[in-house]
């Protein structure tokens, strides 16, 4: 009876043995295939950005083949349809907005990150965060429509003569559109310097406005110039603010009280109009375009160069 027992013990061991085998063979090969999809999903954003970059360089070299590559950045004319291939106004007119844009959020991102961070008791940040959410979570064509409708309106009471398209405009909006994003990185970059800075500076009798801007400041400074980076190449990007309340006029201008067009404006407005296959106004799309992801490229190589370079390592 004890020799029944004793053989019957051993075959249930031998089956939980067998069993688990079976479990760490499946699992073994589960985990081998995890690596492979994560490396699968990491190369979509990979292969897109070669795919984007191999189009536009294809399209580019059979654009610049017929019109100099000197003349399309040094020329001050913009007019495909009649000829004229210069795109600096197209150029001007969108570092005129980014530069609207970026003077309107600047100042009111970082100080709201600096409330957030500082100033806001939870209650208060439970309210105002969501509200800095639903803002970057806007459509932008409803973006621009408000500065159409209501921004402009409101500046042509304190300007006289400003037009219906100005440049002024699209530049308040759009910075208010990038407010979220300056406001929420320069907050994570503010909260991940150390308590102990901030108890240190206040053992030695620092008030909160002394501990914000001879501390926290300089301590996540590569973060915060890194989030304002960013902020200005989503700008220079930005298409619908930019296309429905800064007009189609290709001028080459500092004023901001006149009508432009970016480069994102004039993309626009030929790919929706009877732009032939082929033509060199078809091509300059392409043009435009690889003009505009290298500048955009640029900024966000500089915003990780800043943020390497400053990092403040605790």
């Amino acid at each position: 009876m004890d020799q029944l027992l004793n053989e019957g013990k051993e075959l249930n061991v031998q089956m939980m043995i067998e069993e688990k085998r079976k479990n760490r063979s499946v699992k073994n090969i589960f985990e081998k295939a995890i690596p492979y999809f994560l490396f699968l999903c990491a190369s979509v954003s990979i292969l897109t950005t070669l795919g984007i970059l191999f189009t536009l360089l294809r399209e580019s070299v059979g654009f610049f083949s017929s019109v100099s590559i000197v003349d399309f950045y040094t020329g001050a004319s913009w007019g495909p349809w009649t000829g004229n291939f210069g795109v600096a106004p197209l150029i001007g007119g969108t570092l005129l907005i980014t530069l609207v844009a970026t003077v309107v959020a600047v100042p009111i991102g970082l100080m709201s990150a600096i409330f957030l961070s500082e100033y806001a008791n939870d209650r208060v940040r439970r309210v105002i965060k969501p509200i800095l959410e639903v803002l970057a979570g806007i459509p932008t064509v409803v973006y621009g429509f408000f500065a159409l409708t209501f921004v402009t309106p409101v500046l042509q009471s304190f300007i006289p003569g400003l037009g219906i398209f100005n440049a002024l405009s699209a530049g308040i909006v759009v910075g208010v559109m990038i407010i979220p994003m300056i406001a929420s990185l320069s907050e994570d970059a503010l909260n991940a310097v150390p308590n102990s800075l901030r108890e240190g500076a206040y053992g030695l009798g620092s008030t909160k406005l002394e501990v914000v801007f001879k501390v926290l400041l300089p301590a996540g400074f590569s973060g915060i110039v890194a989030s304002i980076v960013l902020a200005i190449s989503r700008a220079i990007g930005e298409t619908m603010i930019v296309t429905i309340a800064a007009g189609a006029t290709p001028n080459l201008t500092m004023n901001p009280t006149e009508s432009v067009q970016t480069m994102t404006a004039f993309i626009v407005q030929a790919a929706t109009g009877d732009t032939s296959f082929g033509s060199d106004i078809y091509y300059s799309l392409y043009a435009v375009g690889m003009t505009l992801f290298v500048i955009t490229l640029v900024m966000n190589l500089l915003a990780q160069y800043i943020s390497r370079k400053f990092r403040e390592e605790y």
